[in-house]
């Protein structure tokens, strides 16, 4: 090779007009999945060491994207040591080990997020779908909230959580879920498990009434607070709250999801929530209600909360987890008066408090109305889904009925008895990532089993969702038709 032809080999302008194939898809945005893309095609052999990428706008118009999404792509990619840069010679994948063999197929899937090797499609629960963040609106808010703060905001806080946003929530609460409460009587933390964790931590004792199916997860942070968890058989109307009801009958503490039990969807009834309220006056009980998705409800409005109807027995918990993003960090206990100050107490160090400005943006983006549309927009949304998911089973697997669908951000598919293993087995290989109804059963109830598929229809972005879709339908006909 001559000098010349070394030159003309080093020089990134070669690149325009040729071809590098990514596949830029997934949470995040972009830029994330630009990111992911590279990362990929570097860990699987496709650019090997010293390949020179495309020039940024090369690239960016190949993919329809911005070119500062490219340039910002290179660039995080540079800092962590996955590509090069030098002036002259362009961007090119840095001289590094050889490529990982790829991973033998595992019997059980991995969770999607943040993982580029994963399934293709995320039907998971509980998470909403990321790409629908109101950034502008958020950032909007961010700036006139962060301009109007008092100098104090920024010094060392308040555990209870900033005024402005108990004062926030306090009217937003009470307008759209029926919540009797006063701003001293909310205390922000990070989200249902924080709340749980601050609770458990030296307020409430237990043990604790529980339903027979719900997260794993929670129970274990009872269980990490020595707090026996009894589990409350349940059906389509949610928990069995009836007098007699043996959880109750050893049980301080009852831990509910009455808007939506989770995850099989059934409201509480009216004669239920009664029931729960005249257990916990008459033996100084305490409801712990979780009001997870509570505003998403599609087919009639949305069923106010239980803590209206008794404030000094319930406590109520909230977040944006699943109206906003759990990436916020976010949630709210509304509490009887009695507990603020002892809760406060457990929370105690400032690590375990929220961050001001996103207290602040918060508080504003509710004043300003933003976040009743967003919800507004996302319900909307979410109920398109939902319709488009349970057309497609009675068009494709008319066998599987969709149950809990009047609200929330998942769907419970009941497959015929012995059958759950093989469905999650066959959504593995169309590359689907959900959840088997199994998994979210209390392993000491006497409650029936029940074989079925719980499908978040939230998550996966727009121009996904129907490839999703149709994934699990075929997965479906093959082992349950």
């Amino acid at each position: 090779m001559t000098r010349d032809e070394a030159g003309r080999a080093d020089d990134p302008a070669r690149w325009i007009g040729r071809d590098l194939h990514l596949e830029v898809s997934g949470a995040g945005g972009r830029r994330a999945g630009l990111i992911r893309a590279i990362r990929e095609a570097i860990r699987t052999g496709r650019l090997g060491p010293d390949t020179p990428l495309p020039p940024y706008r090369s690239l960016a118009a190949d993919l329809g994207i911005a070119r500062n999404t490219v340039a910002d792509a290179y660039a995080e990619l540079v800092a962590e040591g996955w590509l090069t840069a030098r002036q002259g010679s362009g961007t090119r994948v840095a001289r590094r080990a050889e490529p990982l063999a790829a991973p033998r197929r595992r019997a059980r899937m991995r969770p999607v997020a943040g993982n580029s090797a994963g399934p293709t499609y995320n039907l998971r629960q509980g998470q909403p779908d990321a790409a629908s963040f109101p950034r502008a609106a958020w950032v909007a808010s961010a700036r006139r909230a962060l301009n109007a703060a008092p100098s104090e905001a920024f010094g060392p806080g308040d555990p209870q959580g900033r005024p402005e946003l108990r004062a926030a929530l306090a009217d937003y609460l009470a307008r759209v879920r029926g919540v009797r409460t006063h701003p001293d009587r909310i205390v922000v933390c990070s989200g249902f498990a924080h709340a749980l964790r601050l609770l458990f931590g030296g307020v409430l004792r237990g043990p604790a009434a529980v339903e027979a199916y719900g997260l794993a997860f929670h129970r274990s942070i009872l269980a990490a607070a020595s707090v026996r968890t009894l589990p409350l058989a349940i059906d389509e109307h949610g928990a069995d709250t009836a007098a007699g009801s043996v959880a109750l009958a050893g049980a301080r503490v009852a831990v509910l999801t009455p808007a939506h039990q989770f995850p099989t969807g059934g409201p509480l009834p009216p004669e239920r929530r009664v029931a729960a309220l005249d257990w916990a006056r008459a033996g100084g009980g305490i409801v712990v209600e979780d009001d997870y998705d509570g505003e998403f409800r599609y087919d009639r409005r949305p069923v106010g909360a239980v803590q209206g109807m008794d404030p000094d027995r319930v406590i109520y918990v909230g977040s944006v987890s699943k109206s906003l993003s759990p990436a916020i960090r976010l949630g709210w206990m509304v509490l009887p008066g009695h507990l603020v100050e002892d809760v406060l107490a457990v929370k105690g160090q400032r690590e375990a408090w929220a961050g001001v400005t996103d207290q602040l943006t918060l508080a504003d983006f509710i004043e300003g109305g933003h976040y009743d549309r967003h919800i507004r927009r996302m319900r909307q949304r979410y109920r398109a889904r939902r319709d488009h998911l349970v057309a497609a089973l009675a068009e494709h697997a008319p066998h599987v009925r969709a149950t809990g669908i009047a609200a929330g951000l998942h769907a419970v598919l009941q497959l015929p008895p012995g059958t759950e293993p093989a469905a999650i087995a066959a959504a593995e290989r169309e590359g689907l990532a959900l959840d088997a109804l199994s998994v979210f059963r209390h392993p000491d109830t006497d409650s029936p089993v029940r074989d079925g598929l719980v499908v978040g229809y939230a998550t996966p972005p727009d121009h996904a969702y129907p490839a999703a879709v149709t994934a699990l339908c075929r997965a479906l006909a093959t082992t349950t038709g």
